[in-house]
């Protein structure tokens, strides 16, 4: 990365059970919790499953598959870092084990978004600290 250009958009706060994720994701590997009472897949992290208030988890592997649930298209940065990025579409991704997250598509203008556009994982390291977990159209 000591020829890549710094990364100048804000990052995740790293903290708690989301430092656990953001590990995974340096490792290229998309993981979330898993219930091992009731099996249900859940994230945000957090240490209690709501669907049966288990505390027993596992971090399981996702398939990294998934569609396009949601978005919206910013016209307007409402950060000085985004100056550069306008228009973009942060997506809402819905995984095959029933996640959803907010995230990134990497080679989809807003223009051509679809609802239920299937996707998968790509990760992105942009610092040597951080990488982030974004999609691609799905091939």
């Amino acid at each position: 990365m000591a020829n890549a250009k710094p990364y100048k958009l804000p990052l995740p706060h790293v903290g708690g059970r989301s430092a656990e994720f953001y590990q995974f994701c340096k490792q290229h590997e998309l993981r979330f919790q898993r219930c091992k009472g009731c099996r249900a897949w859940r994230h945000i992290p957090r240490d209690m499953c709501a669907r049966c208030g288990s505390f027993d988890w596992e971090w399981s592997r996702s398939s990294g598959r998934g569609k396009l649930f949601s978005w919206t298209t910013a016209i307007q940065p409402m950060m000085p870092q985004f100056a550069g990025e306008v228009p973009y579409s942060p997506v809402i991704v819905e995984l095959e084990e029933g996640v959803r997250m907010v995230t990134w598509l990497t080679d989809v203008k807003p223009d051509d978004l679809q609802l239920g556009m299937p996707l998968e994982v790509v990760f992105d390291d942009v610092t040597p600290e951080m990488t982030l977990p974004k999609f691609r159209r799905a091939a």
